[in-house]
């Protein structure tokens, strides 16, 4: 991308992106018209090239991101004074697919994990204690403290105690989801192994929970239920975790084919440059991984309002069209259901970074998935089966979007970020920033400059760079998050509380 003063992005928009600030009566010229800004206009966000009718859509990526809420004149600042989604209810959708092939070369390329006893692979090596009930966080973060004192980390990468407040006072497909998560979690590879903390009177009855977790390593997984323990349960406890770290030690990185690796991929504190550095860069990526046969998740279904038939028209088969159908109608019907519009999306700070309408949002947010073909379709709490892009039923709340994306069996999540976040979840959350100026205020959070495609680095220069950059983190490279030891996970409650 050459560096200018503006973008458009598709030559059927209506708008272009400021990528400076610009100032009222400057001048630009989009497809031989001179065009005079009519305001100051921020960068990130979007100035109109033709006279706009009230009511008129408004193009942008190609796609309509809403309608004039009044007449527009050329020149002038669109954003959500003057904008207004088109986003109502549930849709009918017809199948119309488009399956492009993907030109992109395999490379035989390989990343350091640790391949487990079930063929699985994991990119860290880590002992994990997992509540199957809040009431019993404060003894798991207490056990946790404990083994990482006494073994230093010797051999192993971290001790994490994944804390929550659920497991019990829930009904119905409510609890059957937070015991779906906290399975997925206790079986992911990214544990050598797991203590289940257990309180014992709990709905998430744990004799129960352990026979859901199917054929797993009894050497590396163990139950303690404290209510029948005798006594302090800590030293009972801590023997169960000595005898796990005791063989997790032992764990070493070899050679794992690339195809092997699984990414999720999410945006937060998105900006009007997203949708044109960072998310695209993650599309590549995602593109390159499924070339090379391994996986990606695209999640946040509220975020793929607007952008939905994108998606639909790239599913492999009419089974999973329809099944796609249902996670964008189910989502839009959850939100109805409390009254609530489908289309508010937008926050305050995605609307100062440029973000109008929720398909502003949504257009720029499904870049992250690339050109490739939707493989599979995954309800919350359901575990990875099909190789290649799968979609997600998840909300678009970073913490628990980013929890559903590791417990889906993704290793890491590529993060995109306009406004700047310092979370992770319980496996490395890298950032990339879509503009230099995050990247330089705050390093710290900062895994990847996506911004260096405005600044006049070209995406084919970039993507191997990024790509190195992923694989190294899958090696071993400690991701900003894990560094900072900002971890932690987030389960979606939908449901009443007892």
């Amino acid at each position: 991308m050459k560096q200018t003063a503006f973008l458009k992005i598709n030559p059927a928009d209506s708008v272009v992106v400021c990528l400076r600030a610009m100032k009222a009566g400057e001048t630009i010229s989009v497809d031989g018209k001179e065009i005079t800004l009519l305001q100051d206009t921020p960068a990130g966000h979007k100035v109109l090239l033709v006279d706009k009718a009230e009511g008129e859509d408004i193009i942008k990526y190609g796609y309509p991101i809403g309608h004039a809420k009044k007449a527009l004149k050329a020149g002038e600042w669109v954003n959500e004074n003057n904008l207004k989604t088109n986003l109502a209810g549930t849709l009918e959708y017809t199948y119309n697919p488009v399956n492009e092939k993907l030109n992109i070369k395999k490379e035989n390329r390989t990343f350091k994990g640790y391949v487990r006893k079930n063929g699985d692979v994991g990119v860290r090596n880590e002992i994990w204690i997992v509540p199957t009930v809040g009431c019993v966080n404060g003894i798991a973060e207490h056990l946790a403290k404990q083994l990482e004192t006494e073994t230093r980390l010797d051999g192993i990468d971290a001790v994490y105690a994944w804390h929550h407040n659920f497991g019990c006072s829930q009904l119905s497909e409510d609890h059957e989801a937070t015991r779906k998560i906290l399975r997925d979690i206790v079986l992911h590879p990214n544990a050598a192994g797991v203590l289940v903390l257990s309180l014992g009177c709990e709905n998430n009855q744990p004799d129960d929970f352990m026979a859901m977790l199917g054929d797993y390593d009894k050497d590396r997984v163990k139950l303690v239920v404290t209510q029948r323990v005798e006594g302090d349960e800590t030293e009972e406890c801590m023997k169960v975790l000595r005898d796990i770290y005791k063989l997790a030690k032992e764990d070493k990185r070899e050679d794992v084919p690339v195809s092997k690796l699984r990414v999720g991929l999410k945006c937060g504190g998105s900006d009007g440059f997203s949708g044109i550095t960072a998310n695209p860069l993650e599309g590549e990526f995602s593109d390159w991984l499924v070339a090379q046969g391994g996986t990606s998740i695209l999640t946040e279904v509220p975020e793929m309002f607007g952008a939905e038939t994108i998606l639909m028209n790239r599913c492999e088969t009419k089974e999973l069209f329809e099944q796609t159908v249902s996670l964008i109608n189910n989502f839009k019907n959850y939100f109805l259901s409390h009254g609530e519009p489908v289309g508010e999306n937008p926050s305050p700070g995605n609307k100062a970074g440029g973000i109008s309408t929720l398909e502003d949002k949504a257009l720029g947010c499904t870049q992250k998935c690339g050109r490739a073909p939707v493989s599979g379709v995954l309800e919350y709490g359901d575990r990875l089966q099909t190789n290649g892009l799968n979609l997600l039923s998840a909300p678009g709340n970073d913490l628990v979007a980013a929890t559903a994306l590791a417990a889906a069996g993704c290793h890491l999540v590529l993060f995109s970020t306009g406004r700047g976040t310092p979370f992770g979840t319980f496996v490395p959350t890298m950032k990339i920033s879509t503009n230099t100026d995050l990247y330089n205020r705050k390093k710290n959070w900062i895994d990847f400059n996506a911004g260096q495609l405005v600044d006049g680095k070209s995406m084919a220069e970039l993507v191997p760079e990024f790509i190195d950059k992923v694989l190294a983190v899958a090696s071993g490279e400690p991701a900003r998050n894990e560094v900072n030891g900002y971890r932690e996970i987030s389960i979606f409650k939908n449901g009443v509380t007892l």
